[in-house]
């Protein structure tokens, strides 16, 4: 919502800004360079990234329109599924555990969360450290610095599509004088007409200007920058079953441990302790 507010705003300022001054918006419809403008745009990004980033700077798109960014009941269902599985994993025996880590689409512990459940990267992050804890061997340190690589890499991959319409977005002003210097030269073509065809050449060369900076700086630009926010945030969710499952190898029990990961959330998302203990660990005993 806050990406079509912002939108809204922005071409009501500008266009209504230029209507106040007298401008007429028939000037400003030149599809042609449009067409040169963002046909390049397009082109180049399709240029500097594989399939994988096209398709997943589409997905990224949407999830800025949507601002999918982790719920206070996802967090508070994260915790209740961590807490769930060291109660397991301190209280059971290994062959028990392993079933709800081979089949996490079928155990009963993590269908109970089904948020978490259908993030199926983050479930995979969480079944793959909860294996080193039962084979027993791994040190703390070793599986911690394991979990940042790991983190750091899903960052970079998370971050692609960003990077990509960065990119796009530096581009588009150079791609609007491109536009601009062919309407300029079409304008010199006709060079011999009368004044107010002349310069409505040199009007609709100059648009293109206008909508390469524009385009560059108030539309893909600051979408690629919720992007980032929305992927940042989402990682958060990581760092939270990180802090909870190395503070369990260290030896702390299930609900102190909980209190790590609750501890890295951030201030204006995180549920309180109360909330943990009432929805998160209740949910996790009466499971």
């Amino acid at each position: 919502m806050g990406v079509i507010i912002g939108m809204i705003v922005t071409f009501g300022c500008v266009l209504g800004g230029y209507m106040a001054m007298g401008g007429k918006l028939g000037v400003l419809n030149q599809p042609f360079e449009l067409v040169i403008i963002g046909g390049a745009a397009i082109g180049i990004f399709l240029v500097a990234n594989p399939l994988s980033v096209v398709k997943d700077s589409g997905k990224a798109v949407m999830e800025a329109v949507k601002n999918a960014v982790p719920t206070r009941t996802e967090y508070l269902q994260l915790l209740g599924l961590l807490h769930a599985l060291l109660k397991e994993l301190r209280t059971k025996p290994r062959n028990e555990v392993e079933n709800h880590i081979d089949n996490s689409q079928e155990s009963p512990i993590f269908q109970d969360y089904p948020l978490i459940l259908k993030n199926k990267d983050l479930t995979n992050f969480i079944c793959d450290y909860c294996r080193l804890i039962i084979v027993g061997n791994a040190r703390p340190h070793e599986v911690e610095a394991l979990m940042e690589e790991e983190i750091s890499t899903i960052r970079h991959d998370k971050l692609k599509s960003y990077h990509g319409l960065q990119g796009m977005a530096d581009g588009l002003p150079a791609l609007g004088i491109v536009a601009a210097v062919l309407g300029v030269v079409k304008a010199m073509g006709a060079i011999d007409q009368s004044p107010e065809i002349l310069g409505g050449l040199i009007g609709a060369a100059l648009v293109g200007t206008f909508l390469g900076i524009f385009l560059a700086y108030a539309i893909v630009q600051p979408l690629a920058t919720k992007i980032k926010i929305i992927r940042e945030k989402n990682l958060r969710l990581y760092f939270v079953a990180k802090q909870t499952l190395i503070a369990y190898m260290n030896g702390s029990l299930p609900q102190v441990a909980l209190e790590f990961g609750r501890k890295t959330i951030s201030n204006y998302d995180r549920p309180s302790l109360d909330d943990v203990e009432n929805e998160a660990m209740g949910e996790a005993k009466a499971a």
